[in-house]
């Protein structure tokens, strides 16, 4: 079945969901800061979902008091479900795979690899959120002696499993699946994966109940305080609306950690930054203003008119975005090493228990 037949079938569905309304996938809205409990809000963004261009509006309020950001009202379970569907697997599987296989991430996943290096040769590795498992086969690697396991609630999961990116698959949430994993891992990563939650403090919790005494939990986040943020506005790829439900400044993360009794031993700003902000922007204000693409949740199809323009208008301004992305890779170097980072990553240390080396870890450092 070819993409056409594949959208045509699953389009009536779409409209069925559609019919009810969008205002069903939100849940009631927040007055208060999820993260501190202030009443004080402002709202920071409203936008359209311009990655799919599904039906719908959605708000990220800021907290005055601690800077938090967050979706306000939040996507329910059901809402997450509708927008997520066809970005990473179905219809969005092939983009998927590009965008975050080889030819994506995979400088970007070394280095995050070799991040852990300084700590020792780790024995079991947990990747939360793995999707289809392309942070592990890199990492592989850095860490030829590790065990990568993967944790997601997609079927990429196994799908990683089967190609051999992962020893073991986790179809789940990490909150439920954590009792019974208890202990098992030296280290534990969560990338670009905690802004996706809808209880981040929830996950942090259960990542320290999987870590053995001693091990390392490594995360990496957008930096809500990057200064592209406010140059770019609803064009700033690390908004990713409707997905993104949290974005948490530094400060907070960290008090969030040491709370949990995990000891900060790394942070970075330089290397998590991705060079595509202003490539991103642009390619998502060109799609907002392209005719709409035969996707299922329109609905009808274009008309062969339509279509004809919408793929002259993209392939006239390609060589506009090729000029921006390089850009971007430019002025990486600078933005990278300034306030304009669009990313940080944050390794800690898991408490020692009763033991005074973890299994699989060196004793620590300092």
């Amino acid at each position: 079945m070819n993409r056409t037949q594949e959208v045509a079938r699953l389009r009536a569905g779409y409209q069925r969901e559609l019919a009810l309304g969008t205002d069903r996938f939100h849940a009631p809205k927040r007055t208060t800061c999820p993260w501190c409990d202030s009443s004080r809000l402002r709202t920071r963004l409203r936008t359209t979902d311009l990655l799919q261009h599904k039906p719908g509006t959605f708000v990220v309020d800021q907290c005055r008091d601690c800077s938090h950001s967050f979706q306000n009202p939040r996507l329910t379970p059901e809402g997450l479900d509708f927008y997520y569907r066809d970005y990473y697997d179905g219809l969005g599987v092939a983009h998927a795979d590009w965008l975050f296989g080889p030819w994506g991430s995979r400088k970007r996943y070394l280095a995050s690899a070799r991040a852990l290096l300084p700590f020792g040769a780790p024995r079991r590795w947990l990747d939360v959120g793995t999707g289809h498992g392309h942070f592990p086969g890199a990492a592989r690697t850095v860490h030829p002696g590790t065990v990568f396991d993967g944790l997601d609630r997609s079927a990429g999961v196994d799908e990683a499993r089967r190609r051999g990116r992962i020893a073991e698959a986790y179809r789940g949430g990490l909150t439920e699946l954590a009792p019974e994993l208890e202990g098992r891992y030296d280290v534990v990563s969560m990338f670009h994966y905690l802004e996706h939650s809808i209880d981040p403090r929830a996950e942090l919790a259960a990542a320290k109940t999987l870590l053995a005494p001693g091990g390392r939990l490594i995360i990496e986040v957008p930096d809500p305080e990057c200064a592209m943020s406010r140059v770019l506005g609803r064009w700033w790829i690390p908004y990713l609306q409707p997905q993104h439900l949290h974005l948490f400044p530094f400060a907070n993360l960290r008090r969030e950690l040491e709370s949990l009794d995990f000891t900060v031993v790394a942070v970075e700003r330089h290397e998590p930054h991705t060079a595509v902000d202003l490539t991103c922007a642009a390619a998502l204000a060109l799609g907002h203003v392209l005719p709409p693409a035969d996707e299922p949740w329109h609905a009808h199809p274009p008309t062969a008119p339509r279509r004809m323009a919408r793929e002259a208008l993209f392939w006239s301004a390609f060589p506009l975005l090729a000029g921006v992305y390089g850009l971007d890779r430019l002025l990486a170097p600078l933005l990278s090493r300034t306030g304009f980072s669009n990313a940080y990553r944050i390794v800690v240390r898991a408490p020692h228990g009763r033991f005074s080396t973890p299994v699989g870890l060196p004793a620590p450092l300092g």
